[in-house]
């Protein structure tokens, strides 16, 4: 599946790597969190390369829903369960901040956007009393959030809130627009070169499957750290959700705002003007990756709420996207532990990644320059608070369970089930070959077998039949049927089966 934003962006230009060349700073990754804080950087000055392991905006920012708003779900009341209401308005601030800079950028750089209205609206009276926590929760942080009687939609709602004038924008075009004045800059982008570790000692060495560069310092922007450094990888929920751009007969039923539920299973909506028309992004029904027996279930069940709600819907893409949620709901940003004081990084974004990724690139861009944000050093200064604690005690010991539960249904295998196996076309299984688990799959025809064992931290990895994708079920990683990372933490390839 392909999205919208990816099928329809223009080509940005790549530069060629050369081994042993040394920069002030090399950015690892290049969607919006990767390219703005580059950008910050070389328009300090500095020399900056961005490696970027497939193409920009390949990760999650190419395949978000791209809203840019302050009025995030039901997240910060969320948060205030967590934290001191200090916190919360740091947070708030962090993302007005990001929302705002990313706003000038676009009205210098004449990037197209829209101004639309952003709300929360529940369908349950379970959902009604979140959306009422998140509307004092946002009023105490200084935002103009309100009740709203009309919403616009085509369904009732219990219970909705609205934040006006927020904005939304197709992601590729910003990240086009990035890219172009950071190059403009001198800023050296090299696209399809993977990053598989970095070194530290008098300057940060790091390894490519390309050769080896040198820097200053690191930024690592690829979602979750692919350094195991740190942990971060146990204080991350690695999530997948479902999108589809949609042709409605009469243009006229979009509804005008931006919207987001407060109950699961979540959905979201959005317009988008496309050419001479405008299509209807519709989103939601996410889960954790790796978990879900059927994704493609998933996603037809999304797809049939939209054709309810509105008739006649054509789907024009579909697609997914994967995000992660910090067990302490925060976004880490900062200095990567046991980094020598070299490598930075940022993550945990819980799918608002559009503000909070460029109040990321301010933050680590403002500590390698000298900067001062008030906001940072609250959000720096926080205390893990028990609720915090728990749930990453909670997630690693699903992990652990995870894990035993899926090689102990490997062994029940036997080496039997080692017999060649061709799936038919589309899906794909894990056997047993000469006693070790394979993952075989059958895309257009193609068959393949590797090993079905992530090349991270031994998970077992399972299809993905919406993505038609081996995902690994303890912490995010996915790779294509020919064993290719699609997304980390993981750095190196599954290897070949074998025939």
């Amino acid at each position: 599946m392909t999205s919208l934003w990816l099928d329809t962006a223009e080509v940005i230009p790549t530069d060629p790597l050369t081994p042993d060349s040394r920069y002030d700073a090399v950015v690892v990754g290049a969607g919006i969190t990767g390219l703005s804080t580059a950008l910050l950087l070389a328009r300090s000055g500095m020399r900056v390369a961005v490696l970027e392991a497939r193409t920009v905006g390949a990760g999650t920012t190419g395949n978000t829903t791209a809203k840019l708003s302050l009025l995030q779900g039901t997240v910060l009341s969320a948060l205030r369960r967590q934290y001191p209401q200090k916190v919360v308005n740091a947070y708030v601030e962090a993302n007005r901040e990001g929302q705002a800079w990313l706003l000038r950028f676009l009205a210098e750089r004449e990037v197209p956007f829209q101004e639309r209205d952003a709300y929360t609206f529940s369908v349950t009276e379970a959902g009604a009393e979140k959306v009422a926590a998140e509307l004092t929760v946002a009023k105490a942080a200084g935002l103009d959030v309100e009740e709203a009687a009309d919403t616009g939609l085509p369904f009732a709602t219990r219970r909705t809130i609205v934040l006006r004038r927020q904005a939304q924008f197709n992601p590729m075009d910003v990240l086009g627009a990035l890219a172009g004045d950071f190059r403009d800059r001198g800023g050296v982008l090299v696209q399809g070169v993977r990053v598989l570790n970095v070194r530290t000692g008098a300057d940060a060495a790091v390894e490519t499957d390309a050769g080896t560069i040198h820097a200053d310092l690191v930024v690592l922007a690829t979602g979750v750290p692919i350094l195991d450094r740190g942990l971060y990888f146990a204080k991350l929920k690695a999530s997948q959700s479902y999108a589809a751009a949609v042709r409605l007969p009469d243009p006229a039923a979009i509804p005008s705002g931006m919207y987001l539920s407060a109950e699961k299973p979540g959905r979201s909506l959005r317009s988008y003007p496309a050419g001479a028309g405008e299509l209807l992004v519709v989103g939601g029904n996410g889960h954790q990756v790796g978990r879900e027996p059927s994704p493609r279930r998933r996603l037809d069940e999304l797809l049939d709420w939209a054709q309810y709600h509105f008739p006649g819907a054509e789907v024009t893409h579909s697609w997914s996207g994967e995000d992660y949620q910090a067990t302490n709901l925060m976004p880490f940003i900062g200095k990567l532990p046991r980094g020598g004081g070299k490598i930075y990084f940022a993550t945990g974004y819980n799918k608002w990644g559009m503000s909070n990724g460029i109040a990321a690139g301010l933050d680590i861009s403002a500590q390698i320059l000298g900067g001062n944000l008030h906001w940072a050093r609250t959000i720096h200064r926080r205390v893990t608070s028990p609720a915090g604690a728990a749930a990453a005690i909670t997630l690693n010991a699903d992990v652990a369970k995870t894990l035993a539960v899926s090689w102990a249904k490997a062994e029940l295998a036997g080496p039997e089930a080692g017999t060649p196996t061709v799936p038919a076309d589309g899906e794909g299984t894990v056997v047993r070959q000469d006693r070790k688990p394979v993952a075989v799959s059958t895309v257009d025809g193609v068959t393949c077998r590797v090993s079905a064992v992530c090349t991270h931290l031994g998970g077992l990895v399972s299809w993905n039949d919406a993505e038609r994708s081996w995902d690994c079920p303890l912490h995010g990683s996915r790779f294509s049927p020919s064993g290719e990372v699609l997304q980390g933490p993981a750095t190196r390839n599954l290897p070949d089966a074998g025939k």
